[in-house]
């Protein structure tokens, strides 16, 4: 028997991605999305041309209107919820909108689950921002990265929270509160904290999408600023594989349910910012890229690794995008829809 998806920013990066995943299969879905975003338009209309517009449903909504929410979810099998205020310098600079976006959101979504009778399986989509600056871990440097000094396979669900930044904050509370719903009110929820998602579909800013919003700004001759030193090490994880790992919880709900995943490209699929991403990029291109410098922003980690071990165990699930064929692959998609940016 076929399910209902209801997928709460389906016309975003991952949320269109994970659509059309849905859609190619023929499995009923529901996108729920305010289309705020400037991407988001466009990846609709990239799933209708693709589908048709009858294939889906949509309804064009706020994760702040509980009222709606609730109506509109009300069919739901799974709930993916992936809408949200993404950027950390945005939640410094309108803190209560973060908030009422990310964790009051969460809390609606979250609400129009425990409500619905069919006991809707539920995903959030977390960050790794709720572990903070991890001061409590010593970093060292090399001439290209910086890298932990005694966690060699990265940083594991044990390590302590700090929520670091109103986003990690706002983030950190809806992440918590999807953890205790499995606890209190038994919803088959699961947070999976994510790291860098990358891939197609994704109109990255300077602010957020860093992989993306850099391809983007080599191929159109826009200005790349880089904040801090540019060895800033980040582990990338491609949104096709982020997809699986989603199916993955999906499909083993019953063993998983209640439980927190760090899903990252683990320690094999690291890259610094510009020390080492740079020359990728200028190879990509075939020219140098001019770049201009900026201050460390605040909440900006010197490494995030996550160790991944615990979804590879639990849900029999690795990466299979390694970091040079996925971001050659996002650069061809960025120079073939170059008239998108």
């Amino acid at each position: 028997m076929s399910r209902q998806y209801f997928v709460t920013g389906g016309a975003g990066f991952i949320g269109s991605n994970f659509v059309y995943r849905l859609l190619e299969r023929g499995e009923k879905v529901t996108v729920y999305d305010n289309l705020s975003r400037a991407g988001a338009p466009r990846n609709l209309k990239w799933l209708q041309e693709k589908f048709g517009e009858k294939a889906f449903s949509l309804v064009v909504g706020d994760v702040r209107d509980a009222a709606q929410l609730t109506v509109s979810a009300r069919e739901a099998d799974i709930i993916v919820h992936l809408a949200g205020q993404v950027a950390v310098t945005t939640s410094v600079v309108k803190p209560r909108e973060d908030f009422e976006i990310n964790a009051l959101g969460t809390f609606n979504v979250l609400e129009a689950a425990r409500l619905n009778e069919r006991n809707p399986i539920f995903l959030y989509s977390s960050t790794n921002k709720v572990y903070g600056g991890m001061e409590d871990v010593h970093v060292v440097e090399t001439d290209s990265r910086w890298q932990y000094e005694n966690l060699p396979f990265g940083a594991p669900e044990t390590q302590p929270l700090d929520f670091h930044s109103p986003y990690g904050c706002s983030k950190g509370a809806g992440d918590q509160y999807v953890r205790d719903y499995a606890r209190i009110y038994d919803l088959r929820s699961v947070v999976l904290r994510q790291s860098c998602i990358y891939g197609p579909r994704q109109f990255g800013v300077e602010d957020q999408g860093w992989v993306a919003w850099m391809a983007i700004a080599a191929v159109t001759g826009r200005q790349i600023s880089i904040y801090g030193d540019g060895k800033q090490i980040r582990d990338l994880l491609h949104v096709y594989d982020l997809i699986d790992a989603y199916e993955a919880v999906i499909k083993n709900i019953d063993q998983v349910k209640g439980e927190v995943f760090n899903l990252g490209g683990g320690p094999e699929n690291t890259m610094s910012i510009w020390t080492e991403f740079g020359p990728r990029l200028e190879k990509l291109l075939g020219k140098p890229i001019p770049v201009v410098r900026g201050d460390w922003r605040p909440g900006d980690q010197k490494v995030f690794v996550a160790d991944i071990r615990k979804a590879e165990k639990m849900l029999g699930w690795k990466p299979q995008y390694d970091v040079e064929k996925g971001v050659a692959q996002l650069f061809d998609w960025v120079n073939k829809n170059r008239n998108l940016f």
